[in-house]
């Protein structure tokens, strides 16, 4: 290693020339103002105490200084030293720095525990360098270390050689506010003469707010006191009285000084302090550092402080049940703005982001129901999202204005009139909507360039997305309120049991997609389909399969590996079940026929058109996800081309197309979002419904935190002591509970126990044929949990609101997925009879 480097030096790096000096060094390389000179390397620091190194001792900073001092420098070390410095000029003033190998860290800044030497000029530069290598061992370098855990052994000392910049004005810019942690505000302190004053806190200087391209905020300080240059070095003078209350900076200053600011920021990836000095209206940089210590900056993900509304995480909430980065987020918007294409009204938010989680607004639904008072709109309602709590007020929303009537009309005849044309070409997009997706991914995969890669998603992945939406917005909608009503016309029929029976079979003409990745997994296991054939046809659905973040099933071996293993024993497991459950259809049937003579046939194709129904919302919405892995493979794509990896996740759409085309300004936001995602995604599962204004870390923290209803206008619904909800589906099962909070658990659950949760979606589908019974908090007859627990004839309560606050991994309860009903026989710690 060289003793004296250039201060651009490629080599400067924190092992030569120390935190300071790899700082600058950094600086220059990048074109910033910075003030010539040199490093002294960390070789030389090590080749001057080789000759006393045994007798540096941390506890006694005077004896050591002594041993610096008593030591003269080696003449190849004084020579290469005083060579740089004369390359500098004659005897120009410089500035000696301390810059030791454990400073300047994003952790520890080590900032003033150092020496600086100002105005130091000819042979005193060799004095000033022993006394920064000796302030290695001061008393306040000592405590830090041991403060922060650095092994005194460890560390080594380099010094940095500038030409002193004749300051009229000098300070400090932070780049995110470092009192309130705004990371969109640049703080700037400025005073006269050089920095000293500002950095040794013996001055008041003045303190400027930028934000964008304005100031916001100035302060003019009365300045008292300035350093400034003297032939014996530096000393602190009165500021002349013309001065003392004269702003340092004027506007365009300080938004000059900011963009430089920003530069450096950009340059480290993060926020930074900056020391700075102005001569003659130009600026430089003297030292540069990230700021440590500073205030976690969140953004504010939170619709339920619009106003006071029901929101629900029912449905599409049990669908997308995780914290979502901001990507997914922008996505998922698009989603609903074409599934749900008349969810768009003035003046009301039906979909909303609270705390990360997707949750849709109830209050205009209910207030439509209660306005045109159409009771099967409750029922459908109920049957879509679950049951309100008995006594909850539903806030409500007006819906008579002229304003949203006028709205309301054409969009009720737009929807209907664009989903009665899609229905027209579901049929032919579910037919070639795989091989498409498979086509974009091999696509993405080849792009080369971030432009191309933007130009393919506008032109090809963002319409197939919006494609498969509005497939998926007309399938729901086929057949009206006939269809909706089926359920409740065969159970006021012929009982529960024989009702849900007879809806079964959605299977049996073409396959169910929720129970797609089951039945495709015990193929597997039969050898009948190879992996890659799985993966090709489910390997996109999974548990967390709008997330883009987060790899699909067909990504990882592990997943396939692990359900597997949950089949082994089960292999012919889920056929078993259907071919149990056709048994007891055609049965049901039987008695249909006996009770209601004639009427067979017409109900049948009822039914029929029902499961087609069901069906056809299943594969359009499997279809959906599937474009969502596409999107994950463009994300993906788009951060391995920008060199920005993972940091892409935490950009909206329309700032990766950005990104893609290589505008950055938005990567400024993504330390913020991220700090805001993961302290969302620390948090638990959020209440079922919520209502009014929620705090997800104050909700949180409260150990009485309830998980189906939170009511922000402190009106207070008891948590009911028995556990029931919506008969999911028939029959009568006792077991031993096992709660289980995510599908990564599954293999806690033992064949035959009941499965509790708070949820299902597909990605728990392999979990079902080893459960005696499912029962969940969450969950109406239209959601994951019923449909497929019906199919495979496995008991089901859903939507209970509190299974998974009543009972207890180990319990023993009784599941009666007729009457909807959870009874507790024994509680697993005192093994009594409840």
């Amino acid at each position: 290693m060289k003793l004296v480097l250039p201060l651009d030096d490629a080599g400067a790096d924190l092992a030569s020339v120390g935190g300071k000096g790899a700082s600058l060094a950094r600086l220059v390389r990048a074109g910033l103002p910075v003030p010539r000179g040199f490093h002294i390397t960390t070789e030389a620091y090590r080749a001057f105490v080789s000759a006393f190194r045994d007798e540096i001792g941390p506890g006694d900073p005077e004896r050591t200084a002594t041993l610096f001092a008593g030591h003269d420098l080696s003449s190849g070390i004084a020579e290469e030293i005083l060579r740089a410095y004369r390359a500098l000029g004659t005897a120009v003033p410089v500035a000696v720095r301390s810059s030791a190998t454990a400073e300047d860290l994003p952790e520890m800044s080590f900032a003033g525990q150092q020496d600086t030497y100002l105005n130091v000029r000819g042979d005193a530069l060799l004095d000033a360098v022993k006394r920064c290598w000796a302030s290695l061992w001061n008393a306040r370098a000592v405590a830090y270390r041991d403060q922060h855990g650095v092994p005194h052994d460890e560390v080594a000392m380099a010094v940095v050689v500038q030409e002193l910049v004749e300051a009229d004005a000098a300070g400090i810019l932070f780049t995110a506010n470092p009192v309130t942690g705004a990371r969109d505000e640049t703080v700037i302190n400025a005073s006269w003469g050089l920095g000293e004053a500002v950095v040794g806190g013996h001055v008041t200087p003045d303190t400027i707010v930028v934000s964008g391209d304005a100031v916001t905020q100035a302060t003019t300080s009365d300045k008292t006191v300035m350093t400034e240059r003297t032939p014996a070095g530096t000393e602190e003078r009165p500021v002349p009285d013309e001065l003392r209350r004269t702003p340092v900076l004027d506007d365009a200053q300080a938004v000059e000084l900011a963009a430089l600011g920003a530069r450096v920021q950009r340059l480290y990836g993060m926020p930074v302090d900056v020391e700075w000095a102005r001569h003659d209206g130009a600026f430089a940089l003297v030292q540069a550092r990230p700021i440590t210590g500073l205030k976690t900056q969140v953004e504010e993900w939170n619709d339920s402080l619009k106003r006071d509304y029901l929101w629900t995480a029912g449905n599409f909430g049990e669908a997308i049940p995780d914290v979502m980065t901001p990507i997914t987020w922008s996505f998922v918007q698009l989603f609903i703005h074409e599934a749900m294409s008349g969810s768009a009204q003035p003046g009301v938010d039906l979909i909303g982001n609270i705390g990360g989680r997707f949750y849709l607004n109830l209050s205009p639904i209910h207030s439509a129901a209660a306005t045109f008072r159409v009771k099967a709109w409750a029922s459908a309602i109920e049957d879509v999202f679950g049951k309100i709590p008995p006594g909850l007020d539903v806030p409500r929303v007006k819906l008579l204005s002229w304003e949203s009537l006028k709205s309301a009309v054409p969009t009720a005849i737009r929807v209907r009139r664009r989903a009665r044309q899609n229905l027209k070409g579901m049929r032919a997009f579910l037919a070639t909507a795989q091989q498409r997706c498979e086509d974009l991914h091999a696509r993405i995969a080849a792009i080369t360039s971030g432009r191309e890669l933007a130009g393919l998603y506008e032109r090809e992945i963002e319409p197939h997305l919006i494609t498969a939406s509005a497939m998926l917005e007309a399938a729901g909608r086929q057949g009206g309120t006939t269809l909706l009503g089926t359920r409740g016309r065969l159970r006021a029929l012929m009982g529960d049991i024989d009702a849900e029976a007879m809806l079964t079979g959605v299977n049996v003409d073409g396959e169910l997609a929720s129970l797609g990745p089951v039945l495709g997994l015990a193929r597997l296991a039969r050898g009948e389909i190879t992996r890659e054939e799985f993966a090709r046809a489910y390997g996109h659905r999974g548990p967390h399969e709008f997330e883009v973040s987060i790899p699909r099933p067909g990504e990882d071996d592990g997943w396939i590996d692990a359900q597997l293993a949950g089949l082994r024993d089960l292999r012919a497991g889920t056929e078993a079940l259907l071919a149990r459950q056709e048994k007891a259809r055609e049965a049901a049937w039987a008695r249909f026929a006996e009770r209601y003579p004639g009427k067979q046939a017409k109900m049948r194709e009822r039914v029929r058109r029902w499961n087609a129904a069901v069906r056809d919302r299943e594969s359009t919405r499997s279809e959906a996800v599937r474009a969502f892995w596409v999107l994950r493979a463009f994300v993906l794509r788009a951060g391995e081309l920008t060199r920005h990896g993972d940091d892409v996740f935490y950009l909206r759409s329309a700032e990766l197309l950005d990104l893609l085309r290589s505008h950055t300004a938005a990567l400024e936001r993504v330390p913020v979002r991220r700090a805001t995602f993961e302290r969302y995604a620390a948090l638990p599962p959020y209440p079922a419904l919520i209502v009014g204004s929620f705090d997800p870390v104050r909700w949180a923290a409260d150990p009485d935190r309830r998980v189906d209803l939170y009511d922000s206008r402190g009106i207070t619904i008891p948590v009911g002591d028995t556990v029931t909800g919506f008969p999911g589906a028939p029959g009568v099962v006792e077991g031993t509970v096992r709660v289980i909070a995510t599908p990564e658990q599954g293999e806690r659950l033992g064949p035959g126990e009941v499965l509790v949760t708070t949820l299902t979606n597909v990605g728990w589908t392999p979990m079902f044929p080893r459960a005696g019974a499912v029962v969940t908090d969450m969950g109406a007859p239209l959601s994951h949990a019923s449909i497929v627990a019906r199919e495979l004839g496995i008991p089901a309560v859903v939507g209970t609101g509190n299974a998974t606050m009543r009972l207890r991994d180990g319990d023993h309860v009784r599941v009666d997925g007729e009457h909807g009903t959870v009874e507790l026989l024994t509680r697993a710690d005192d093994d009594q009879t409840a």
